[in-house]
């Protein structure tokens, strides 16, 4: 029974779960799912998974949905090593809390600076109001801050002196930015940091393979975009800069 998963680069949860097989030596056959072309929610992706949402999982008859389920189903089945999800059960609780924050406390606002400083324009041909900018870099400051204060410390890595699945999740999150040429860790040598060492276990190449369409996102051909996405696309802008 193969292992198929249900992947869009562009979106950190996707390339945390695509990173963690990759090392893991997971054979899985990949399948691309197109999110700026509104493929979750065609009527074949929508077959599979009603949620209409990636990264998915599918196994035979066994079909998991969201990123912090997947990566544990993947650490247990296939016993990938300890430090990923330690078996001490306080270690595990720091894990958890920062994957039970993380979607709010860092996912949505780093993809907001994304979306705010390159792809609504990019799909509009407008500028943001720089008032709204302003909000969106002042709100992904204090959450920064609250990371680097609350869960990073002065320790290498979020749960001690070993790489986590927290720390995955944690720097694919925040590599979302740099896709709009925006460097949040300018300036945050401790956070720099952070990522140099998460990068290096990762390895290089891997790190560069599995970020390269949001580092190249930037010379997306919009004119190819189906009107009907390009509605839904400007329907959710429109309540995201409310």
């Amino acid at each position: 029974m193969s292992l198929e998963l249900y992947l869009d680069l562009i979106s950190p949860p996707c390339r945390a779960v695509y990173i963690f097989a990759k090392m893991n030596n997971i054979h899985f056959d990949y399948f691309a799912v197109d999110l700026l072309h509104g493929e979750q929610h065609s009527k074949e992706f929508e077959a599979i998974n009603i949620l209409r949402k990636v990264p998915l999982l599918r196994e035979g008859s066994f079909i998991l949905a969201e990123s912090v389920p997947i990566l544990l189903y993947l650490t247990r089945k296939f016993s990938t090593s300890l430090y990923w999800y330690p078996p001490d059960i306080r270690i595990q609780a720091r894990i958890d809390e920062y994957m039970a924050w993380q979607y709010e406390g860092m996912q949505i606002i780093m993809e907001k600076i994304l979306w705010s400083k390159l792809l609504i324009p990019m799909i509009t041909g407008q500028e943001v109001p720089q008032e709204k900018v302003d909000d969106v870099l002042k709100q992904a400051e204090t959450n920064i801050q609250l990371f680097c204060d609350h869960f990073l410390k002065d320790k290498p890595f979020l749960v001690g002196n070993v790489i986590s699945l927290a720390d995955l999740m944690a720097a694919v999150e925040l590599m979302q930015p740099s896709g709009a040429d925006f460097d949040i860790f300018l300036g945050r040598p401790k956070l720099n940091e952070w990522l140099l060492r998460v990068e290096e276990i990762v390895g290089h190449r891997l790190f560069q393979e599995a970020h390269e369409k949001l580092l190249t996102i930037k010379n997306w051909d919009i004119s190819i975009l189906d009107p009907s996405v390009r509605k839904k696309i400007l329907i959710m802008i429109e309540k995201v800069t409310k």
